[in-house]
């Protein structure tokens, strides 16, 4: 398999560098960038090539908010729930997107499209209330405006 190749190959360089251990995060990305997420499998395979615990990899990969350790769908929507858009009802905004996708916070359809999450802050409070898939805003949201855009995005994807 090229991936497996590759983040061989990334792991390789980064045993041959002083302080080997120090490009862990490094690794760790890589192997996200490669795979989608970090699974069990990968973690071990990073432990033992790089002879660190897997329980220690395990505590990085959860440490830090980037790493995913379950598959994402290919768009991932955030749903803002700062004071702004969560006054201006991001609630019902966040409840119409979960029945419209018949999945929970941090869940992925079946058909690996979509990914819910929510936000703290997108840092569009004049547009609220605001949701982001992948790296596009959408803001002044109610609940018919976030079904119809699921749903156009649903419609593209398949053509």
């Amino acid at each position: 398999m090229k991936k497996n190749f590759e983040l061989e190959k990334f792991i390789e360089e980064a045993k041959s560098k002083d302080h080997p251990e120090s490009y862990l995060i490094a690794i760790l990305h890589k192997a996200q960038e490669l795979y989608g997420y970090l699974s069990k499998e990968v973690m071990d395979k990073v432990s033992s090539a790089m002879d660190i615990p897997t329980a220690h990899i395990w505590g990085v990969a959860t440490f830090y908010h980037y790493f995913n350790l379950k598959l994402k769908g290919k768009y991932i929507i955030s749903v803002c729930m700062g004071t702004a858009c969560y006054v201006k009802g991001a609630g019902a905004v966040l409840d119409a997107i979960r029945e419209e996708l018949k999945i929970g916070m941090g869940g992925t359809t079946e058909d690996m499209l979509f990914t819910l999450s929510e936000a703290r802050c997108l840092g569009a409070c004049g547009l609220a209330p605001v949701m982001m898939v992948n790296e596009k805003i959408y803001g002044e949201l109610t609940e018919k405006k976030a079904r119809d855009i699921i749903r156009g995005i649903r419609k593209k994807s398949m053509l």
